[in-house]
């Protein structure tokens, strides 16, 4: 038997499975000579093979060093491994010398990166014009993701949510990290705010601020897509930057105000809360004025703060804060 194959058409020709695991053509015929003929010894297998014994005393180390072959002990000379076994145990070493390769990826393309930079440091910066090619840029990083994307989320939002939303489903659904800041204007608005509860029950850690500088999505440390223009231009103008001193500048810009930030979580019926109770918890939680809140319950401010000094009463705070405060340490919010 030899180490290359054909296709069904008899054209090509198609590596043996053995050449996955390391053994060369010569090996894998010698390997079956020993199979077949286990008490040949040296002399029987150069005959069988057609090689020379020197040689297969050579490939008979390798098979050994593999773990296809067993020393000779006090009951014989060299003996073949149960090849269920031997196989098995192959194919689990390949498979960590692979992983331990992938493991260094991520290193060295850093290193690579690094190089690209110095040669050329307009690579530092890509910008992408038009809503298609930002859509584009957004779901090659959130597919790039390997460990945690970060967030910064505030209007005005010139795309529809939808698309961005499967991408961060599919983002946690991988078992990947999703840490987002809300701004606390922009989850005035029902849909917003609907969204970001959507976010919260699907696994991402979500917080607020009244207000966040930019909106910003930060994949891994290393790479980062913010809008080239201020709000206030409008059009779909972004810049996608790789890894440098500046995407470490807007991580580090990130968890600043992450530690600043209040969670944005969702309240349970812990303490006999009705459904509109969890609600306003919840919205009070995000930081909102009286105003949005009112209008996101459909009720006037008069009743809004009458409910609100019940809650107060309920859990004997004396503040809005303080409110805040013991009903996440009930598990309210």
């Amino acid at each position: 038997m030899v180490n290359t194959a054909y296709d069904s058409a008899g054209q090509t020709p198609a590596a043996s499975p053995w050449a996955a695991v390391g053994v060369s053509a010569f090996d894998e015929r010698l390997y079956q000579a020993i199979l077949n003929q286990p008490d040949a010894g040296a002399a029987g297998w150069a005959l069988l093979t057609g090689a020379s014994p020197a040689r297969v005393r050579e490939a008979c180390n390798r098979l050994l060093s593999l773990g296809l072959l067993q020393p000779p002990d006090s009951m014989g000379g060299l003996r073949a491994v149960d090849p269920r076994v031997a196989i098995r145990a192959l194919i689990r070493r390949r498979e960590t010398e692979s992983e331990l390769l992938a493991a260094t990826a991520e290193e060295m393309a850093t290193a690579y990166e690094a190089g690209l930079l110095r040669e050329e440091p307009s690579r530092l910066v890509e910008v992408a014009s038009g809503e298609g090619a930002i859509a584009a840029r957004l779901e090659e990083m959130y597919a790039r993701a390997e460990h945690e994307v970060c967030l910064f989320d505030t209007p005005p939002y010139l795309a529809p949510a939808g698309p961005q939303v499967d991408l961060q489903a599919d983002l946690l659904s991988r078992g990947i990290v999703s840490r987002g800041i809300y701004s606390a204007t922009g989850l005035e608005d029902p849909k917003a705010l609907s969204r970001a509860f959507r976010m919260v029950e699907l696994g991402e850690q979500a917080r607020v601020l009244p207000s966040v500088p930019l909106k910003l999505l930060v994949v891994d440390g290393c790479r980062a897509l913010l809008p080239l223009t201020a709000s206030a231009a409008g059009g779909y103008c972004a810049v996608v930057v790789w890894h440098s001193a500046v995407t470490e500048a807007l991580q580090k810009l990130f968890e600043l105000a992450w530690q600043q930030a209040a969670p944005l979580g969702q309240a349970v019926d812990d303490g006999g809360l009705s459904e509109s109770e969890r609600t306003l918890t919840r919205l009070l939680a995000a930081g909102m004025k009286d105003e949005a809140v009112a209008r996101h319950l459909g009720v006037s401010l008069r009743t809004l703060r009458r409910r609100v000094s019940e809650l107060q009463e309920r859990l004997g705070a004396a503040s809005r804060f303080q409110l805040g405060m013991r009903a996440s340490q009930r598990g309210w919010v």
